[in-house]
């Protein structure tokens, strides 16, 4: 595995820019091939058509689970048929339960062992909900389907001195966060954050920082006790469990660079206290984590940008880098993990 590990990749919502971003991946494979043997799973007919829609050039090759794929070979495509022809920029329910099964899929190759990491386009949440389908994300859905109970998700940049941050609370409306804040959850995370930043990351001994859920992390409880009563409780008891943890920190100074360099990942309580301040440090190149699962799972940091997917010229301008970048992480991650 570590020399030539298989990556599934979803294809994301089929009208978003997932097609697109994946027929950009294929030229960029075919030009600078990945160390990897590259699967995708989505509709082979939508697949193709985007591809041509943005002149990209790209040969996929039908995926045969028991046939030998070398290094730097096209493409593969497990087919996921579609329920309804896709249009661009205009998700239909119809298609939910397609885009379910392609996720379903993918999971449950990767926990039996058949790919070595997935990697996961944007999936439009709205239509998955229309549909229905009681869908909040990919974390939670990962890891319900795998009976894992807690697990964590990270952001992180690329390069020599990334940018990490980790959630306690994912996909809630705000006013449910603070009855979510439990002393158990901020200290399962922190073991998690911990364990992922050491197995998938190669870090000896990480420092992390945690966000106060207040302002000023609570003023000393006059705004607000809970980083008194139950945060800072849950990081002693973490310290316990050998979790190199500073705080309940400020969120509005920690992620100043002369302090977030200090620590290698940030603990936030909850999604829009993080993940902004990362992602107006690296959007188009971050990349999604899941810390806690099975198996390894990246995936792009934006989402099905239907802005982008409904008009082919704008199409041609969108970023491929952030999926890029998730299957660069999940081929280092599985080549480690093979070693």
């Amino acid at each position: 595995m570590a020399a030539h590990p298989s990556i599934a990749i979803t294809a994301g919502e089929p009208a978003g820019i997932g097609p697109e971003l994946i027929a950009m991946l294929a030229a960029r494979h075919a030009q600078h091939p990945f160390p990897a043997r590259l699967v995708v799973l989505g509709d082979k007919a939508l697949l193709a058509e985007r591809a041509r829609r943005i002149d990209a050039h790209v040969l996929y090759a039908n995926y045969d689970p028991l046939a030998f794929a070398p290094v730097g070979g096209s493409i593969e495509l497990w087919n996921q048929p579609l329920a309804a022809p896709a249009v661009p920029g205009h998700p239909d329910p119809t298609n939910a339960r397609s885009v379910l099964s392609m996720l379903e899929a993918g999971c449950d190759a990767c926990a039996t062992g058949a790919f070595a990491a997935l990697v996961t386009g944007p999936v439009q949440k709205s239509a998955m909900q229309d549909a229905g389908i009681p869908f909040s994300g990919h974390t939670e859905f990962f890891a319900e389907r795998t009976h894992t109970r807690r697990v964590v998700m990270m952001l992180t940049t690329s390069g020599a001195s990334p940018l990490r941050v980790a959630l306690v609370t994912t996909h809630l409306p705000l006013r449910d966060v603070p009855a979510a804040i439990t002393a158990d959850a901020v200290r399962e995370t922190l073991a998690i954050v911990r364990r992922g930043l050491i197995d998938q990351f190669d870090v000896a001994n990480p420092r992390l920082a945690v966000c106060g859920l207040n302002p000023h992390a609570g003023e000393g409880g006059h705004l607000g006790r809970e980083d008194l009563d139950i945060i800072t409780p849950a990081i002693e008891a973490a310290r316990i469990d050998g979790v190199n943890v500073t705080g309940p920190l400020p969120a509005d100074t920690v992620f100043v660079p002369d302090v977030a360099h200090r620590f290698d990942a940030i603990v936030a309580m909850y999604h829009d206290q993080g993940l902004p301040v990362l992602k107006a440090a690296s959007f188009g190149t971050g990349i999604n984590v899941t810390l806690g699962l099975p198996f390894v799972r990246t995936s792009v940091d934006h989402g099905t940008a239907l802005d982008l997917a409904v008009d082919a010229k704008r199409a041609k301008t969108a970023d491929v880098g952030s999926l890029v970048a998730a299957v660069d992480l999940a081929i280092e991650i599985a080549a480690r993990a093979g070693d």
